[in-house]
């Protein structure tokens, strides 16, 4: 379960007085506190992955903005912070690997994209950054 492995972590960083990553880590540990509070049971993988990667993506956005406010400080921060929280994440698939099970699930050319973009979703969830799974059935369609 990710939830205790991210409670495991947070107490190491509270050992070595790590603020940065004792912030993440609470952060993560709340949402999946609060997740698993609203649904009533226990998370599945795939909804702590989804929790973890609505994380990541608030940060890219906090990212963003300290980079077009050309904030270095905020701007290692922030990098920081998605290291901590892609150490959580399964492995990433590369665009190749994302390609080849597209088109093992049946994504063919001429399809429309929604329906591609149903197949993707569920086969990916976790696996792959939503950019480039886009990428990845605009280049099969």
């Amino acid at each position: 379960m990710l939830k205790t492995t991210v409670f495991e972590q947070l107490k190491i960083a509270m050992k070595e007085k790590d603020t940065l990553a004792k912030g993440v880590l609470t952060l993560v540990k709340s949402a999946l506190d609060l997740a698993e509070k609203e649904k009533g049971s226990v998370l599945t993988a795939e909804e702590e992955i989804a929790i973890v990667n609505r994380e990541i993506k608030q940060t890219n956005q906090a990212l963003e903005g300290a980079q077009s406010a050309g904030r270095e400080d905020l701007i290692d921060k922030e990098q920081a912070k998605l290291e901590i929280l892609k150490r959580f994440l399964p492995k990433q698939l590369t665009e190749e690997e994302i390609v080849a099970q597209l088109t093992a699930a049946g994504v063919t050319k001429g399809m429309n994209m929604g329906d591609a973009m149903k197949i993707a979703k569920p086969l990916l969830a976790g696996k792959a950054d939503g950019a480039l799974m886009s990428k990845a059935v605009k280049s099969l369609i």
